[in-house]
């Protein structure tokens, strides 16, 4: 079966789905720094471009449509008095729902930050599922964490939210149960020696942090005025602004020194297989990238959950 991958970024959603057994026949994304990544890994190239202006003529038929979309908000107020696809232009979940209408395919997968399901005291998630059930969509999400649910060790929820056409198949799927968290942060730090740039020791914060930062299998964050120490033996969740510096970078203590993640380690704690390559750009777009993407395992243990639920409905019919 097929699927295509909107706002695919650096192809998270696209690894997890072809692991699945899917066959990816569309990406797109506008930033053009994540094509660059995107390109450098896969064969079929990215369609670099603003998803309000593809035409779903121009979209291949498929079976699933994916897409880890940008959270923004809805105008509740607009959607009472009754939303059509215009009122909703410059959201672009209404792009989804635009191409779903189009194309009818059998499911759909969303990944979304965990806030959604809260946000605007539940409205917004409530316009989603109005939105997908007037297309004939059965719904259903979950939050999950993803050293929880990926064997990944990664303070990260998110929650996904999955559909689909048929009731039967809907009433067949199931999201994954909890997994043994085996992997520690030192199977996802660098086994090399990792570059002098990305260590403190001769930064002027170092004299802040060097009491605080004391254990080699520990992720801590410098929050401005102290050091915070992950007590869960994870990585605290990665941002699309780990890069920028300040409170949200991930440092850890090695052998040479204090130091942030690399942007390898970073692929690493999202579940990125080790051939996945990191192309020569300015890490600044590397670390925005991988924080933006999802962790690949959990994602792959609900595209193969969908697989087995389509399969049922195959083999029923």
């Amino acid at each position: 079966m097929k699927f295509i991958d909107l706002f695919s970024g650096i192809g998270g959603i696209k690894i997890a789905f072809s692991n699945a057994g899917f066959e990816c026949v569309l990406s797109n994304d506008f930033d053009k720094n994540a094509k660059i990544t995107y390109d450098f890994n896969f064969s079929d190239k990215m369609l670099l471009e603003d998803i309000q202006k593809i035409s779903t003529d121009e979209i291949p038929s498929f079976d699933i449509l994916c897409g880890g979309f940008p959270c923004q908000p809805f105008s509740i107020a607009g959607y009472r008095k009754g939303f059509d696809d215009e009122e909703g232009r410059g959201n672009l979940f209404f792009d989804i729902i635009r191409i779903l209408k189009a194309k009818k395919p059998q499911a759909i997968f969303l990944e979304n930050v965990k806030n959604l399901k809260t946000h605007d005291k539940g409205n917004t998630l409530s316009v989603i599922y109005n939105k997908l059930e007037k297309l004939g969509y059965k719904v259903t999400d979950k939050v999950l964490n993803t050293m929880e649910y990926g064997n990944i060790p990664q303070n990260r929820e998110r929650i996904y939210i999955v559909g689909f056409l048929n009731q039967g198949v809907f009433n067949k799927f199931e999201f994954p149960n909890k997994t043994p968290l085996t992997k520690t942060i030192l199977n996802c730090l660098e086994k090399n020696e990792v570059e002098d740039k990305y260590y403190y020791n001769n930064k002027p914060i170092y004299e802040k942090i060097k009491d605080d930062i004391i254990k080699k299998d520990t992720v801590y964050q410098w929050r401005r005025k102290y050091v915070r120490e992950n007590k869960k033996g994870v990585c605290p969740t990665l941002t699309a602004n780990m890069g920028t510096g300040g409170h949200n970078v991930p440092i850890v203590l090695d052998s040479k020194g204090i130091r942030k993640l690399t942007p390898r380690e970073c692929a690493n704690f999202q579940g990125f297989p080790k051939n996945y390559k990191l192309p020569n750009i300015a890490n600044s777009h590397l670390y925005k990238q991988i924080g933006n993407s999802v962790s690949i395992p959990v994602v792959q243990r609900i595209a193969e959950n969908i697989n087995l639920a389509l399969a049922k409905k195959t083999l029923t019919q």
